[in-house]
């Protein structure tokens, strides 16, 4: 019987051994040396032509009573948005981002109150999807009584293919950049360990307002210039 134990004993100590030095197939050495690897962050940048625009177009009325100031507003406005449909601006590009109702009042050269008076502001975000058409867009607004034209922000409908491309020049400049460092180091390049990207556009702004809702004499004509599309890239190689 005893000699029947130590048999036991022995056989679970031997497999105690072989299960710790077996693990994953890994040398024991071997198993926390880290992989060698180098991250390089490549850019890419194209430029492509706006052909869309927003604008914000605000009208301010005063008036009496509360009343008073809402219809003068309210008349104004519909003046407003009659004049944006002639230029065929669909009615789902024109929302109403801004509605304020106030009290004033004037003072006389004692800081006295003399008078009190309500003001009213309604201001709608329009979106210009033919870009040739801003111009007369906002000059048609202008005369039918906009005193609030803020400035104009320019932007693309598809930026798919320019950012696909700007994608591809930034994964080359890393593709480069690593390649030149491991030269450098004195290392050769392996594997694409892992990739992140990221894209980024800048919407180019036009400083355009007028005030006074006397309209313009003449049209002004609108620079849209270049818009940039940019992405980033992050990649990772083994090296060795």
């Amino acid at each position: 019987m005893k000699k029947k134990k130590s048999i036991v004993l022995v056989l679970g100590i031997f497999l105690l051994m072989l299960s710790s030095c077996s693990g994953s197939g890994v040398p024991a050495g071997e198993q926390n040396s880290e992989l060698a690897t180098i991250t390089v962050t490549g850019s890419g940048q194209v430029y492509v032509a706006p052909d869309m625009g927003y604008i914000n177009i605000g009208v301010h009325s005063e008036g009496a009573t509360v009343t008073e100031a809402i219809a003068i507003n309210n008349r104004q406005a519909k003046a407003i948005q009659t004049a944006l449909e002639e230029e065929s601006v669909e009615e789902k590009d024109i929302q109403t981002s801004n509605f304020n109702v106030y009290q004033q009042s004037d003072y006389d050269y004692q800081g006295n109150p003399v008078s009190t008076f309500y003001s009213v502001e309604n201001t709608v975000y329009v979106t210009v999807r033919e870009l040739e058409n801003l111009s007369d867009v906002l000059d048609a607004v202008a005369r039918s009584g906009a005193n609030n034209i803020y400035g104009v922000n320019f932007d693309v409908q598809d930026k798919s293919e320019a950012q696909s491309t700007a994608r591809k020049l930034a994964v080359q400049s890393a593709q480069a950049q690593a390649q030149e460092l491991a030269q450098a180091a004195g290392v050769e390049l392996g594997d694409l360990i892992s990739i992140t990207s990221s894209s980024t556009s800048t919407t180019p702004y036009y400083s355009y307002g007028i005030g006074g809702g006397g309209g313009m004499a003449e049209s002004v004509p609108i620079a849209s210039g270049q818009m940039p599309i940019s992405a980033q890239v992050e990649m990772t190689f083994a090296i060795h």
